[in-house]
């Protein structure tokens, strides 16, 4: 990296793979010794990720330590034009998300309703919370979750990536990378969601902006957690309706990604 780059956006894409790597391992090694210390972060997986994800983020701070323009890049979020697409970038993502769930809840029903004798393959279970763990999960998920993922995935993977390979390939492959670190039945979405992130953040130059939709999205992806959200729109006769949402948003989604990328290549070309 370079240390005598004042610009924050500017420090961050001088931040290369080696040394991130770098500052995972040392994290890594400090929270086994903090673990040693403190053999009850073992029990909690929300407290282990909450404590390595920290670590990180000591890193991304000694790192970024000294440079300036974070005051305009946060007004740069509130700006009109910028607030009102990070808002619509996260609505069709977070609708893209809902589409697998209503299509296998739609087509157990049909199944159902053809076979009396049909059990169900999609059960949707009613939402427990244990109250002792959810500061710890809303922290991991909608406070530390989007800064650490985009500064990792779009401030260094996808910025060293770009200049090695391209900037379509590195919004494909720092995405795939993004995606698979997901759970398998959301890796579609996050590589999508990924997508969008590359395009906000090569368009605007302030990872900020990618920061604010992945927070907007986690807080209410966990909100719809938390509460019988799945229960009661994948019912009979709700589906019909949060289907047809979920394939009109799926619809806006690809044209979105598919239009930037296509003014990126005219750009750049």
């Amino acid at each position: 990296m370079d240390r005598s780059v004042a610009n924050f956006n500017t420090r961050l894409r001088t931040i290369r793979i080696r040394d991130l790597l770098v500052g995972l391992i040392v994290s890594f090694i400090l929270l086994i010794v903090l673990m040693g210390i403190f053999p009850e972060i073992w029990e909690s997986d929300d407290l282990f990720f909450i404590i390595y994800v920290g670590l990180i983020l000591l890193f991304f701070a000694w790192a970024l330590k000294g440079t300036r323009g974070l005051n305009s890049d946060f007004q740069d979020v509130l700006k009109k034009e910028n607030f009102r697409e990070i808002i619509y970038v996260f609505a069709i993502n977070i609708i893209f998300a809902c589409l697998f769930l209503y299509l296998i809840s739609l087509l157990d029903m049909i199944l159902g309703f053809g076979d009396p004798t049909w059990v169900s393959i999609w059960d949707i279970d009613s939402v427990s919370v244990d109250s002792s763990l959810l500061l710890f999960d809303a922290i991991a998920s909608i406070i530390f979750a989007p800064v650490v993922e985009e500064l990792i995935f779009r401030g260094i993977l996808f910025n060293r990536l770009k200049i090695r390979i391209g900037i379509i390939p590195a919004m494909i492959l720092s995405s795939f990378l993004f995606g698979i670190g997901h759970d398998f039945g959301g890796i579609t979405s996050a590589f999508l969601f990924g997508m969008c992130m590359c395009i906000l953040y090569l368009k605007t130059d302030n990872i900020l902006i990618p920061i604010s939709v992945h927070f907007i999205n986690n807080v209410v992806a966990t909100v719809m957690e938390l509460t019988p959200f799945d229960a009661v729109t994948a019912q009979f006769p709700l589906i019909i309706p949060s289907l047809t949402i979920t394939l009109i948003g799926t619809y806006y989604l690809i044209k979105y990604i598919v239009d930037k990328t296509t003014e990126i290549k005219k750009q750049y070309s």
